[in-house]
């Protein structure tokens, strides 16, 4: 039988409704962020709790409050003078058949008003292990022990985030939901791993556990690990399937772009390597390394300036030392990374030690440029009917994202124009922020799901519930967050925006991922890899 938790009393559609709550003790067992349920005749209003107030009935018991010696007094008041009210918005609206409508009318006075159960949260979430393989338990709601899914199917249908500040566990929530995609095989995965977090294992700051274990230890052949830094790979128990070299010339003058704020670069010396560029066509970085003594003579053949050539012959004067770049031609790296995920097979870039902004920035530029225009080429041959194969959807994971996609690169990078397509080539990003304030506001404005760990600066608040309906009613919940393992999740893979405590990323979530991995068991997955 249902517990009656409240009625209404009052409210709008726009503001959201005010619940007066019938415990005295409801701020213990009432929080920001729960999930209730109004019933009005035919209709229930599923709706989220965003704020809670306290009242009283005679402006004067505040004047003269109670001593703790007045106890008696204090249970009366309490009693007949003193209630919490709840502030609580309608999310969704179900009718007898069990559909789900939006919000277009309201309950009626004196409503009353449940906790949620756990068959609704199935009805509104939908449950993990469908015939589909479409939801994915992301966690758990305040004070409930009912999994609460995202729509995997969605989720690959837009570009997504992951915000919070350093510290919330961000990388956990993406390993959860990279693991996700990868068990239920809606999307193949390419994931730049600057810290090496993803792979084969991961600190943990979780008393009496030092590491978890990566994607790869998890799902063995269905994710690749091409690696920057061999060595460090192999020092962590496993051989890289790529070990990654670039030549000279698969630099393009669009990979720098981004490398402006990172390099101190300036306008004009950008301007110089299309200058270059439009000369020496692909071999323009070659060109340009290769001057050392003769760059006023060069710069002169080119009508350059000078002091423009100079500064952006010492800003990339660095790449001569990254062992995996060198001047002649190497095998096409970016060949084998499609060939792995034409097979459904994530690939996890390693960078190892050189994890630096600059390489990290200039590698993830270079190869998704050059995925992406493959990935262009596959959509065409098979909407102009060349082909019968549709590509196979694809997600870029990156971190540091305001560096990707600030205001002034993400208008001429590659990972701009991924994130305004709208997964229209069958590429879409999952980027990973602790400033989202840096990132531009139309890239925000395009981000289909958003995962909101803990966030205390004003900017980077707004700037992450931009384009967000009850944007001011969700600033409440979030402030209301708690340091680690709670995440406020809303957009288009989710039906309502939810207050989550995270699935724990353990021994129950590893044999609950490998279970479907196929023609191998858990063990002998380990060994192979350890």
């Amino acid at each position: 039988m249902l517990q009656q938790i409240g009625y209404v009393i009052g409210g709008s559609i726009t503001q959201g409704l005010s619940i007066r709550l019938l415990e005295n003790d409801a701020h213990d067992s009432i929080k920001t962020g729960k999930f209730v349920c109004i019933i009005a005749g035919m209709h229930r209003f599923f709706s989220l709790i965003t704020d809670l107030t306290l009242h009283t009935t005679q402006p004067e018991i505040g004047l003269f409050p109670p001593t703790q010696n007045e106890q008696l007094l204090l249970a009366l008041l309490k009693r007949k003078y003193m209630y919490i009210v709840g502030q609580a918005k309608p999310l969704i609206m179900v009718d007898q058949a069990y559909q789900l409508w939006p919000v277009k009318m309201l309950p009626t006075h004196f409503s009353p008003v449940v906790a949620a159960q756990e068959a609704d949260m199935e009805l509104i979430f939908g449950k993990e292990g469908d015939s589909e393989r479409k939801y994915f338990a992301i966690g758990k709601p305040l004070d409930m022990h009912t999994p609460i899914c995202i729509d995997l199917e969605k989720l690959t249908e837009r570009s997504n985030g992951i915000f919070g500040k350093t510290g919330t566990g961000k990388t956990f929530i993406t390993r959860l939901i990279l693991a996700g995609l990868i068990k239920n095989q809606k999307a193949a995965l390419l994931i730049f791993d600057m810290h090496s977090e993803y792979g084969i294992q991961a600190r943990t700051e979780k008393a009496g556990t030092q590491f978890v274990k990566g994607l790869k230890s998890l799902f063995g052949n269905k994710v690749a690990i091409c690696s920057l830094d061999p060595h460090a790979t192999r020092r962590r128990g496993v051989s890289p399937d790529i070990e990654l070299t670039f030549s000279y010339d698969s630099v393009h003058v669009e990979d720098i772009l981004s490398l402006q704020y990172e390099l101190n670069l300036h306008t004009t010396a950008v301007e110089v390597a299309h200058l270059i560029a439009a000369q020496y066509k692909q071999n323009w970085l070659a060109t340009l390394l290769s001057q050392g003594s003769q760059l006023k003579e060069f710069a002169a053949s080119l009508g350059a300036h000078p002091e423009s050539i100079a500064a952006l012959y010492r800003k990339l004067k660095r790449i001569e030392s990254l062992p995996f770049f060198t001047p002649e031609p190497k095998p096409n790296v970016i060949d084998a990374i499609m060939s792995y995920l034409d097979q459904d097979i994530s690939i996890i870039i390693e960078f190892g030690n050189f994890n630096s902004s600059f390489v990290y920035l200039l590698i993830a530029n270079i190869i998704t440029r050059r995925i992406h225009q493959s990935y262009i080429h596959k959509t065409e041959q098979f909407l102009g009917g060349y082909t019968t194969k549709e590509p196979r959807k694809l997600m870029i994971c990156i971190e540091e994202a305001h560096k990707f996609l600030n205001m002034q690169a993400s208008k001429q990078t590659i990972f701009g124009t991924i994130a305004r397509e709208m997964r229209k080539y069958y590429v879409s990003l999952l980027v990973v922020d602790q400033r989202p304030s840096g990132i531009d506001q139309e890239i925000l404005s395009q981000i289909g799901t958003k995962i909101i760990a803990q966030m205390h600066d004003e900017q980077d608040i707004q700037a992450v519930l931009t384009g967000m309906p009850n944007a001011q009613n969700l600033r409440t919940v979030l402030s209301s967050l708690d340091s680690k393992q709670q995440a406020l999740v809303i957009g288009h893979a989710i039906t309502m925006p939810v207050v989550v405590h995270t699935r724990s990323y353990d021994q129950q979530f590893y044999q609950q991922m490998t279970s479907s991995v196929a023609h191998q068991s858990v063990d002998e997955l380990i060994n192979e890899l350890f």
